[in-house]
């Protein structure tokens, strides 16, 4: 017997936004979910729930993933939410974060698991389309955090695919979500489809010395994407900044919310068309690939990026590129 008849005992809620929201709350200044909402999500009683967490419990250690109440704050969050409907437990929940909530789907098996956190995935990256796409929702400061926040979380998807590659639940869920629903919101990746920002976090993760960015349409998300670079390594963008779409504000924003990752600016002089990634500049790693579109326009459209396979014929480019003058942002 699977271990979606053998656990399973209810019937799993449907999972849209609306009812995704209603379930969402604020606790330790993060967002997270409970633990008897997430059993419901996926047909748990939530004993068998929290056993599958416990017997997992390695997974989910810091609060950065989970976490459990105190009886303070599950008295106030009761209050605040006008419920008695929590009255009798007899335990105190377990909260989990987003990344909590991603990591359980390598710890709950099944189809009928595949298909619950593929739908919870879809419903989490609907409410962040939602506001990246109506920044006037939001202040500018608040709209960098969240975009560079989406980023972070298409980065820890793409690393639980990497993981675990081997386990056959897993891999359904994570290929089932790489390609939006939404059908327009895919990368062509060397050959292979991915969601767009996954594959950004993956060739800038690869990066170990140095990330050269040549790109005269720069960003809010062009900063978003550089989230993924490694700490140390030095980046520099090569853009005319064309129309100022990315403003001083805007990358201090990005200094002050992530100190340790070090960029700089230079011109292009109005030379470049094609956008192109550049790691680890004439090193034994280096790796230069070709950009069908702007990484600040990353899944809007289906485009390519392609890695050069004669890395050496971009080298006058380049060290033309590193003479140029310094950009400074307005």
């Amino acid at each position: 017997m699977s271990d979606d008849n053998q656990k399973n005992m209810l019937i799993p809620i449907e999972i849209t936004v609306d009812s995704i929201k209603a379930k969402i709350y604020e606790i330790r200044g993060q967002k997270v979910m409970l633990d008897h909402d997430l059993a419901e999500i996926y047909g748990y009683e939530t004993k068998n729930f929290n056993r599958q967490v416990t017997n997992n419990s390695e997974k989910f250690a810091g609060d950065d993933f989970m976490f459990q109440l105190t009886k303070e704050e599950f008295e106030d969050l009761r209050c605040k939410n006008f419920t008695s409907s929590w009255g009798g437990t007899r335990y105190l929940p377990r909260a989990f974060t987003e990344q909590g909530v991603y990591m359980l789907m390598t710890v709950l098996k099944g189809d009928l698991a595949t298909r619950q956190s593929r739908a919870l995935v879809t419903a989490f990256k609907q409410m962040k389309d939602y506001l990246l796409e109506n920044p006037t929702l939001i202040g500018q400061q608040e709209f960098l955090q969240l975009s560079l926040k989406t980023e972070e979380n298409s980065k820890d998807i793409a690393r639980i695919q990497r993981d675990m590659v081997t386990r056959d639940d897993l891999v359904k869920v994570v290929k089932s979500f790489s390609v939006s629903e939404r059908g327009n919101e895919i990368l062509i990746l060397d050959g292979q489809t991915f969601e767009a920002d996954v594959a950004y976090a993956d060739i800038y993760g690869k990066a170990s010395k140095t990330v050269f960015l040549v790109d005269n349409y720069i960003g809010p998300k062009t900063l978003q994407m550089l989230k993924s670079v490694k700490s140390g390594v030095q980046i520099t963008i090569f853009s005319d900044n064309i129309r100022n779409m990315l403003r001083a504000s805007e990358f201090a924003a990005f200094q002050s919310e992530y100190p340790s990752i070090s960029v700089s600016f230079r011109h292009t002089g109005g030379k470049f068309h094609d956008r192109y990634i550049v790691l680890d500049y004439k090193t034994r790693s280096e790796k230069i690939y070709h950009c069908g579109a702007s990484s600040k326009d990353a899944g809007k459209r289906i485009t390519t990026i392609d890695r050069s396979d004669n890395a050496i014929i971009y080298h006058p480019m380049i060290d033309d590129l590193l003479t140029r003058s310094e950009l400074v942002l307005k």
